[in-house]
């Protein structure tokens, strides 16, 4: 056959083959030469060939790439080249299964090397140039595959990692069958620290636990530190962990010990903002947006909670609302509810505001406006998010409108304008209270 050349040494009944498309199958002669996969394929356990997809041209010149239709820069894979050497590896008698590597495919991750594993054969298109053409995945492909989201000169990379990840789960590639379900992410948990001889080094030794002998402890030390490192390092992992109530409570006593690591705060704003026919009004305080969003900033870890309101009767309006929960009856007819307004702060303007943050925090606060209207030059909920996190000491400031949104004298004093919250209709008339828990959910939330 065209173009192949196998690293499996030994020759007998294989578990999986992987074939692999590329226009330089020399880039694969020393990934698969060494290690656990070479030993695999001693064994037996996997077979791994490379094609030169060069080699199922149809022309002299070994053509594998054109000119887009429609101009634009770079070239492309043919369709008609790739399509032979799919048709060219693929085993009829064979469960199989044809992935490209690509940057706009799939995140790549555990899981789905766990369903790679189910197939007798993987075919895996090294993409080249500016990708292929649109009609191989129309045709050919059933699966795209990304690393991450950046750019490599190819899918070479993309398909040594697939092999091996994959090659992992196969039975009897590794030497202990526990191995890749302790190190895998089956559990979205990351793995425990892990010691060895020296038992003391620098000042640091190894915790009493690992030395004591008693196993139940031990695997209940590793349990809890593997939470623990998951809820610091990679939180979001936590959303698809499989926990008992034990290791929930565990969590609990994480937020407690481990303050959130970001520096929030949050106005509702009723004066100045729009009505319906788009003229400068002040708003009315309602029950309802004070205490729903107080409880949902508390639940965040938001620091304060002001409402801006220059309305002198508005403002003992909300003053008696206050006092009665945090001094009155309320506070013990409703403990939470009292916690939650605990954080709001009465304020006339929302310079007021910012100056008072300034004061506390020693620099100003980068506000960020919210409006139910797109505009130019919004930024996303994944970008803000990691801004936030990214800079734990500074602080943000997240203004929310009443009546019809923020004036736009506040909208352009912004330092970020967020974009609307939108699910799949085009229907977006939410409360100030429900698109407030939306985005400090989706801003703050510790995925958990």
């Amino acid at each position: 056959m065209p173009g192949r050349r196998s690293f499996r040494l030994n020759y007998r009944i294989i578990k999986m083959r992987y074939d692999i498309l590329t226009i330089f199958p020399e880039f694969f002669e020393s990934q698969f030469s060494f290690g656990i996969l070479k030993k695999a394929q001693d064994r037996g356990l996997i077979s791994i060939n490379t094609h030169d997809i060069r080699e199922y041209s149809g022309d002299k010149h070994r053509t594998v790439d054109d000119t887009p239709y429609g101009g634009g820069g770079g070239m492309l894979m043919k369709v008609d080249t790739i399509g032979s050497a799919i048709e060219g590896v693929r085993e009829e008698s064979k469960k199989s299964i044809v992935v490209l590597t690509t940057p706009d495919g799939e995140n790549f991750s555990d899981k789905t090397a766990r369903e790679l594993v189910d197939f007798d054969q993987i075919i895996l298109i090294c993409g080249r140039y500016e990708g292929v053409d649109e009609r191989v995945r129309d045709i050919y492909v059933d699966k795209e595959i990304s690393l991450g989201d950046y750019v490599l000169s190819g899918g070479e990379n993309a398909a040594s990692v697939i092999v091996e990840s994959v090659s992992r789960f196969i039975p009897g590639v590794l030497g202990n069958e526990q191995s890749p379900e302790k190190d895998s992410f089956k559990q979205n948990l990351l793995e425990y620290p892990q010691y060895t001889r020296p038992e003391e080094f620098k000042g640091k030794s190894v915790p009493d636990v690992l030395l004591s002998g008693n196993h139940a402890e031990i695997e209940k030390w590793r349990k809890k530190e593997s939470i623990k490192k998951t809820y610091i390092r990679r939180p979001d992992l936590l959303d698809k962990a499989i926990l008992n109530k034990d290791e929930i409570e565990e969590i609990k006593k994480l937020k407690e010990e481990s303050p959130p690591t970001f520096n929030a705060y949050i106005a509702l704003i009723h004066y100045p903002v729009y009505n319906n026919r788009f003229k400068i009004i002040n708003t009315a305080f309602t029950n309802l947006d004070v205490h729903d969003i107080a409880r949902s900033a508390t639940t965040y870890g938001v620091n304060k909670f002001y409402l801006v309101q220059p309305n002198l009767e508005q403002q003992k309006l909300v003053n008696r609302v206050l006092e009665h929960w945090l001094q009155g009856e309320g506070s013990s007819f409703n403990e939470s509810r009292s916690e939650a307004l605990n954080i709001v702060e009465l304020k006339d303007t929302l310079d007021d505001v910012i100056l008072e943050i300034e004061k506390k925090e020693g620099e100003k606060p980068q506000t960020i406006v919210t409006d139910a209207r797109p505009t130019d030059n919004m930024i996303g909920f994944a970008e803000l998010r990691e801004l936030i996190f990214k800079e734990p000491t500074r602080p943000y400031l997240i203004l929310f409108g009443t009546g019809w949104g923020l004036a736009r004298e506040i909208m352009d004093q912004a330092d970020y304008t967020l974009k609307p919250v939108s699910g799949y209709t085009n229907y977006n008339h939410l409360s100030v209270r429900s698109a407030a828990a939306v985005i400090l959910d989706r801003l703050l939330s510790c995925k958990i």
